[in-house]
């Protein structure tokens, strides 16, 4: 078997998220799998590196599946770049090691959040960023997201829905900069529960208001208590930008 390796990039933003469905075609994975099924007149699976929520965006996502056929890596790009919606496109095909595994591999990812902080709302990025019209406090959003950094019992960050039984993750990184009117957040680590972004987001948000303070956080990890958490931020803002194997 010939084993292939997608780097996908999409808009989210009509889509059901990531995760192929059983009652509905509208997924990036189903849209992906429905034009190599016809590309090979059989039926394909492909294995993404990120379930990424309904809204969620990607700038790199990265996926891979088998075929029995030794095709040419141009052949299938051109050919899924043809047949998939406008707003998923395949940035690289490259035929890898029979062991490569998407998800498994997978060493780091990265996602980046974005934020437009100012009065008015921005009319070309509504669909792609966050719109908080009252100015946040960039200081206390750094001076909080160390308490996100090491390793911690994320199931106060974790949405109920989230069937993952360990909920232990590693933070390598988190950083807020200011560019443009825009606060942008850039978070790197081992993995992440599902919505556990979003709700880290929206709790600096909330410490960026005055409405919560840093030194909540290790109290709301420590509870595990997801009521505690306060507002999540909403998907539109939220990119997977990299994932490292």
């Amino acid at each position: 078997m010939n084993n292939y390796k997608l780097t996908i990039q999409y808009d989210g933003g009509r889509y059901k998220g990531w995760q192929r469905l059983g009652d509905s075609e509208n997924t990036i994975q189903g849209k992906i799998e429905n034009a190599l099924s016809v590309m090979v007149g059989q039926s394909i699976e492909i294995i993404g590196s990120s379930r990424t929520d309904a809204g969620v965006h990607a700038l790199a996502q990265v996926a891979n599946f088998k075929i029995s056929d030794n095709m040419p890596e141009s052949k299938i790009m051109n050919f899924l770049n043809h047949y998939l919606p406008p707003d998923i496109s395949i940035t690289e095909v490259e035929l890898v090691d029979d062991r490569f595994h998407a998800r498994y591999n997978a060493k780091d990812k990265t996602y980046l959040y974005k934020i437009w902080n100012e009065a008015y709302s921005h009319p070309f990025m509504r669909k792609y960023s966050m719109h908080v019209g009252k100015k946040l406090d960039i200081e206390k959003m750094k001076s909080a997201c160390q308490y996100f950094i090491g390793e911690h019992d994320f199931t106060a960050y974790s949405n109920a829905k989230s069937k993952k039984k360990d909920t232990v993750r590693k933070i390598y990184s988190l950083d807020v900069e200011e560019v443009e009117g825009f606060i942008q957040f850039r978070v790197s680590g081992n993995g992440f529960l599902y919505n556990m972004v979003r709700k880290m987001i929206g709790t600096l948000i909330e410490i960026g208001l005055g409405e919560k303070e840093a030194e909540e956080i290790p109290t709301i990890l420590l509870s595990k208590e997801r009521v505690q958490t306060g507002g999540m931020a909403d998907a539109c803002g939220l990119y997977l930008e990299k994932i490292n194997f």
